[in-house]
């Protein structure tokens, strides 16, 4: 026991001597206490690091069962029971138990970022896959600092470079849908992302807009608006929309639960899907496959995902080498029945005239 003991007294009191605070002050930060101030635990944190020493709790061999948390900001969402069903799968194969986690974006951690990161190796976990937006830069840092193996799934904002993380391919998808609504004919095309900020939300929005500009269609402004990746947003962008004096004949939601939300208002103002309007979504969830009309949408491969950001933890539990940090899968455009070519020229259901969108060109439906 005393071999074990004397190289974590002689690197912890190397590190105090190097940051200029007491062998205590280390200790303190090592066993994730509070009563230290953040200025100090930075520095002793990094030059624990620059030291290479790990806790105890590190250094012990992985336990019989390994596990893994998996963080949401919330499970009402099909895209989140998607992911979370691969990661299921894949640690079924594995023998690994999953712990999951809901993080409320509203409702702020008890816990700070250092704090957290601590608790996941006092508890024994394994890593954390992280399906949220409540995960900023100085949270995912604290787990680096710690080497707790993390990956995040589908990140809203660019994690810091050493951050592994899985997606899909949201600019092609993009490109796809609205290439999909051009090749029906319409040349009103309108855009209801997610989050304005989300790294997502703007790739899908870019390659919407690569399609309309590649068919020399000028982007109206009007016709793109962002908000929550949930129903409420496609109420607002479709009431929105319809206000105008030339409405779009297709929208391209930037998610499933958007154009659900846009499903319902077109029923509330009497809009057929498609006959007046077709409408794209994005996720490929089975809400897509059981809405009325069965909704077009781009399909993520939702459940790869989660599997390969289960694969990503286990060959970094392993050491393994790992040659890239990012996986990105492909999407894919699944039609369904809420597409259609537009109505002839002056047909709206709400009867206000028809007109032509700025710079759009004249097409045979």
């Amino acid at each position: 026991m005393e071999r074990e003991q004397r190289p974590l007294k002689l690197t912890l009191a190397a590190v105090a001597k190097e940051v200029g605070v007491s062998a205590p002050t280390v200790s303190k930060v090592v066993n994730g206490r509070e009563d230290v101030a953040e200025e100090t635990r930075a520095r002793v944190l990094a030059a624990l690091q620059r030291s290479g020493y790990k806790s105890p709790l590190q250094r012990k061999s992985l336990p019989a069962r390994q596990s893994v948390e998996v963080v949401f900001d919330s499970l009402n969402s099909a895209y989140s029971v998607e992911v979370l069903n691969g990661v299921m799968e894949h640690a079924a194969v594995s023998d690994m138990e999953v712990i999951l986690s809901v993080t409320s974006r509203q409702t702020a951690s008890p816990l700070g970022p250092e704090e957290r990161a601590q608790r996941i190796i006092d508890e024994g976990r394994s890593g954390m896959i992280v399906v949220t937006s409540a995960f900023g830069s100085a949270q995912l840092e604290a787990f680096q600092r710690r080497r707790i193996p993390i990956v995040v799934v589908d990140p809203l904002n660019p994690p810091p470079a050493d951050v592994f993380s899985v997606g899909a391919s949201n600019w092609a998808g993009g490109k796809a849908a609205a290439t999909h609504l051009l090749g029906l004919g319409h040349r009103r095309i309108a855009y209801i992302g997610g989050p304005a900020t989300a790294e997502c939300s703007q790739a899908r929005l870019h390659g919407y807009m690569a399609a309309l500009m590649a068919e020399g269609i000028t982007v109206d402004d009007d016709y793109v608006s962002s908000g929550a990746f949930r129903p409420e947003n496609g109420v607002r962008g479709m009431k929105a929309l319809l206000a105008l004096e030339d409405p779009p004949t297709a929208i391209f939601a930037g998610s499933d639960s958007i154009a659900l939300g846009v499903l319902a208002e077109a029923r509330r103002q009497n809009i057929r899907i498609p006959e007046d309007m077709s409408l794209v979504g994005f996720d490929g969830t089975h809400q897509a496959e059981e809405s009325v009309p069965p909704l077009t949408s781009v399909s993520q491969p939702l459940q790869e995902m989660g599997r390969s950001a289960l694969r990503f933890i286990l060959r970094q539990v392993h050491g393994e080498d790992i040659d890239s940090r990012r996986v990105e899968l492909a999407t894919h455009l699944v039609v369904r029945e809420s597409t259609a070519p537009p109505p002839g020229p002056g047909v709206r259901a709400s009867g206000a005239r028809s007109g032509n969108a700025k710079g759009a060109a004249a097409v045979e439906a």
